[in-house]
């Protein structure tokens, strides 16, 4: 009986709670984890740090590594983008030969600061869209993760919180949602990268609901039969 060999995934701008947060998730569930950075010393500070707390919570032999963001992506086999707005052009155009022929998963939420609370969807219709017109056909860009908290994916329970998954197309939805729920959550095919535009919008609402009742709130989807 053969095991399937797990892709290995690359986080660029991952030295935050999200992208650490995802990161741990993963490499916890076996998965080889790259740590990506503008610099190398952020990348070697985020990954040293995150082998740190593995081995307290007893999980060793993880698999963690550092390395600037284009030689992350060029190691990968799937990419994440966990950077903020302002940086998700350049990022993209910085690694975009990396990725040809590869999935890009794409977290970024068009946040204008202050007003972070405030629905302000981007012109061309949400991040995803930009980062699909970027990066062309020739990557598979699949929108998720906008409306997960970064404090709960730090924690080491179980995450009672949906993602919906978004991109053009199905195949790579498919193996997105199986990081979904290797991460501890329920993924579900949300339509095309322009669909993105509602979780993206969702991540504002979100915040003010936080705001509001001092909480770390998710989305769920209801209405499913469970026993189909």
């Amino acid at each position: 009986m053969t095991t399937e060999k797990l892709p290995v995934l690359a986080i660029l701008g991952g030295t935050g709670d999200l992208g650490t947060g995802l990161a741990r998730r993963w490499a916890q569930v076996g998965y080889q984890v790259i740590i990506g950075s503008r610099t190398q010393e952020k990348a070697e500070m985020a990954a040293a740090n995150l082998r740190g707390i593995m081995t307290e919570r007893g999980v060793e032999a993880v698999s963690v590594q550092a390395m600037e963001n284009l030689a992350a992506a060029q190691a990968a086999d799937i990419i994440t983008l966990t950077v903020p707005f302002s940086h998700q052009a350049s990022t993209l155009e910085l690694v975009r030969p990396a990725l040809i022929d590869k999935i890009l998963i794409d977290v970024t939420v068009p946040l204008v600061p202050p007003r972070v609370g405030r629905v302000q969807l981007p012109e061309e219709g949400c991040a995803g869209a930009i980062a699909q017109q970027i990066l062309g056909d020739e990557v598979a860009v699949v929108s998720a993760f906008q409306n997960v908290a970064a404090q709960h994916l730090q924690e080491g329970r179980g995450l009672d919180c949906d993602v919906l998954v978004c991109g053009n197309k199905k195949a790579a939805r498919a193996e997105v949602i199986k990081l979904v729920e290797a991460a501890g959550m329920r993924g579900f095919h949300a339509g095309m990268i322009d669909n993105a535009a509602a979780a993206e919008a969702l991540t504002s609402v979100l915040i003010t609901i936080n705001k509001q009742y001092g909480c770390h709130a998710g989305i769920t989807i209801s209405g499913l039969d469970d026993t189909g």
